[in-house]
This record gives C-alpha cells, sequence and structure tokens, in this order.
C-alpha cells in the first residue's frame, strides 16, 4: 500500500477521515468487482498444476472473478505446470466485451473415462456465450483421449458456442477423444497458428469442425488427424481456409450434409493454397442420401497433393456406418463447385471421383488440374451425374465439357496467324 501524506494543519480530523474513507471503500471493493485489465493467474485461486490434483474448481472461480470484472481482463494459465481438469464450463456473457485467456502451461484431461463425470454438453471445456474472446498462447490442450477411441460416443476436446468475434492462435492440441475444436453458432472468428495432432488410426478426432457459423477464417496452422481436417458442417457459410498443412487425416471436407433427412446449408468456401500430404481424401464433399438443402459456391485452389488418395471426390452417398441409407429419393443439391490449379500425386488410382445423386451435380468446374500417381500407374476419373466444364485436367472427367479442348484449337488457329511460345495448359 502506498504510503498516504496528510497537511500538518488538521492532522487528526484529515486522518480520520481518511480512514474512514479507506474503510468504506474497502468494504465496497469487495461487493463491487473493481474495473481492471490485470490478469486472473489460476494459481491465485488455487490450482496446483501438478498433473494429479484436479484444479477444476481454481479455474472455475477464476472464470467467475474474470468475467464479472471490464476492462480486459485476462485469464492467464502460467507455463511450467500441468492442470487436470475435470469437464469445465466457460459461460458468458461476461462485464468485460474484451475477453483474454493466455494458455501457456499444459491443460490435461481426465484419463479416465469416470473422470468426464457432468459433461452435459459432450464436451471438455466448453466457452459459451463469450464475444470478442481472444485465446492465444504457447501452451497445450491435451485430450487424453485414446481411452476413448474404442467407444461408440464420445466427446468433444474444446467448444466455442455462441462466441462471437472469436480469435484461437498459437496453440497445440492433441489426442481428443472426438473433435478437437468445435465452433457452432459462432459469427466471425478467426484460427491462426495452431498445431493438432492425433494419430491417423484414431477414429473421429476431426481437427476443426464447423457447425452453423458463419465468417470464419482458418489459417497458417498444421493438422495431422484420424478424420477430417477441417470438416465444415450445416448452416455454415463464408468459410476461408488458407494456408493449411492437412495429414494425416481425411483431408478438408463440406459435411457430412443431410444425416437423417436434414436440410442443411453450406455456401461461400474457400479453401486455399494448402497442402494434402498422406491423406485419405482430399478435397471432399459429402451428403447422405435423403437429405434436403444444398452446397454451392465452393471453391478449392492452389492446392498441393503428396500421396493423397482420393484427392478430388464428390459423395453424394455417404454413409457412415451402412445403416438406413438406400432407398432415398432426395438429396443436398451440389452447385458451383470450382477446383483450379491442384496438382500432384494420389496415394491411389482414383484421382477424381464425382458420385452425384439422379438430381445431378450442376456447374462444375476444373481448370488446370494435374494429378499423378505417386507410384507411377495410370490415374483415373470416374463421375455420375455431373454437369460442368473441364479445362487442362488430368485425367480427364468423361462427364465434363471439355473446354481444354475447345481452346486449344482456338490457340492453334491464333498461334498460326502469330506465333506464342506459352502453352495454353
Amino acid at each position: 500500500m502506498e504510503k498516504m501524506l496528510f497537511p500538518k494543519e488538521g492532522g487528526g480530523e484529515l486522518l480520520t477521515f481518511a480512514l474512514i474513507l479507506s474503510i468504506s471503500s474497502t468494504c465496497l471493493c469487495r461487493g463491487l468487482v473493481e474495473d481492471t485489465s490485470g490478469g486472473f493467474n489460476v494459481l491465485d485461486y488455487g490450482a496446483v498444476g501438478d498433473g494429479q490434483t484436479d484444479d477444476s474448481q481454481a479455474f472455475s472461480k477464476a472464470w467467475t472473478a474474470l468475467c464479472q470484472t471490464k476492462g480486459t481482463p485476462q485469464l492467464i494459465v502460467p507455463s511450467g505446470k500441468k492442470f487436470l481438469l475435470m469437464p469445465v464450463m466457460f459461460q458468458g456473457p461476461c462485464q468485460s466485451n474484451s475477453v483474454q485467456v493466455q494458455i501457456l502451461g499444459t491443460m490435461l484431461a481426465p484419463n479416465s473415462m469416470d473422470g468426464w463425470r457432468n459433461c452435459s454438453t459432450n464436451c471438455w471445456l466448453r466457452f459459451s456465450g463469450v464475444s470478442n474472446l481472444n485465446v492465444s498462447g504457447s501452451g497445450t490442450i491435451d485430450g487424453r483421449g485414446s481411452t476413448w477411441w474404442n467407444q461408440v460416443y464420445n466427446d468433444q476436446a474444446l467448444q466455442f458456442n455462441h462466441c462471437n468475434n472469436l480469435q484461437l492462435s498459437g496453440l497445440t492440441h492433441l489426442n481428443s477423444p472426438k473433435n478437437h475444436i468445435s465452433l457452432t453458432a459462432c459469427n466471425g472468428a478467426s484460427l491462426s497458428y495452431l498445431h493438432i495432432s492425433a494419430p491417423a488410426s484414431s477414429p473421429n478426432t476431426d481437427g476443426i469442425d464447423i457447425s452453423s457459423s458463419t465468417n470464419i477464417n482458418i489459417h497458417d496452422s498444421d493438422i495431422a488427424t484420424g478424420d477430417d481436417c477441417i470438416a465444415i458442417n450445416g448452416n455454415s457459410a463464408h468459410i476461408n481456409i488458407t494456408g493449411i498443412n492437412c495429414g494425416p487425416g481425411h483431408g478438408i471436407s463440406v459435411g457430412s450434409l443431410g444425416r437423417n433427412g436434414a436440410h442443411e446449408t453450406v455456401e461461400y468456401v474457400y479453401v486455399q493454397h494448402c497442402n494434402f500430404t498422406q491423406t485419405q481424401n482430399g478435397a471432399r464433399i459429402k451428403t447422405w442420401p435423403g437429405g434436403s438443402g444444398y452446397a454451392r459456391y465452393i471453391y478449392f485452389q492452389h492446392i498441393q497433393l503428396q500421396q493423397a488418395s482420393n484427392p478430388i471426390i464428390i459423395d453424394q452417398f455417404y454413409c457412415d456406418g451402412g445403416q438406413g441409407c438406400t432407398g432415398k429419393s432426395s438429396a443436398v443439391k451440389v452447385s458451383n463447385v470450382t477446383y483450379m490449379d491442384i496438382k500432384g500425386t494420389s496415394g491411389n488410382q482414383q484421382g477424381i471421383i464425382f458420385n452425384c445423386d439422379q438430381e445431378v451435380c450442376t456447374n462444375i468446374i476444373m481448370d488446370h488440374i494435374n494429378i499423378r500417381s505417386s507410384n507411377g500407374g495410370n490415374v483415373s476419373a470416374t463421375c455420375k451425374n455431373v454437369k460442368g466444364q473441364s479445362s487442362c485436367t488430368t485425367p480427364e472427367v468423361p462427364c465434363l465439357s471439355n473446354l481444354g479442348a475447345l481452346i486449344l484449337v482456338i490457340a492453334n488457329k491464333i498461334s498460326s496467324l502469330n506465333p506464342c511460345p506459352y502453352p495454353i495448359c
């Protein structure tokens, strides 16, 4: 406490008044939360950080204090510590319109299924209703999910629900029981410089799942999991994905959409400057038979392939588990999909697969696609119920009009009059 100075004249009365004012202020501060931008270190709220002690209550107390504070409060998870946490809810809205969470240490999930008790939201760490949330740092979120991977129902590691204008950056995410990161009903989010990892054999361990969300920007991250690196699910729009190193995993997927007859929509998805390395799929759109809605205005461009199986695939007969998938008369409509500048090697002989419903996938555009076999064999393209155009595409897609041939004819006519040294394709 700073030393208080009083004038010599009338010092006794002034001192008494100052003491009364000080005591009153202290009492008031205990009833109201101070407007401060200081940090809320979980160690100050009873966390131990030895990796053995349950620190859940300490995190909850620190969050409650932070959430009642104005200014720019910051929750601090310090470095050099491992914090064992049972399922924790970080509930908003908060008094501040700019909440920060700095994760420098390691957050550990329970290493047994019994530790996931009271997980009513099917996730381990959940931020809900917190706008302008910034979660960053060099720390680790370890889901320790291996005990769950042979179970039918698994829980997610980290979920953001109704968190508008979210920022998530810098963290390492390991071994979630299911999805590593889930965005649900978020408008405006930036996810960057993330490292997400789980074994290739771990089921349903998607890197990032997006549902019912808009204006999402994901960039400059490494994702290696046992399922989709990124999945864009129903009722999502304006998704930008740039600079993702994906693999192993199941690629970057739109869907799955339309399960159990659901009406779902996805539009304005841009995937660019990404690498697929030894993935099970590459640029994928997957819909269930019997669904409705649409997937449209989707762009995959400037993508490098390295032994990526099924590099380009639209599957309107997706049926995970194989039950109740036949005899359906409707389908999610797929249209206005563009593939441009996709190059590299395929891990199997199927370079391009378009397997569309009888309602037909329309306006599928392919330009400057060059997919080769990683073992030197031929790569094929198969298609069903597809309409669109292709140019400079290898392998050639038989369902699509070959604009490349027409362009070459025109180019040859022009070059006979004015030779050009540069090839069209």
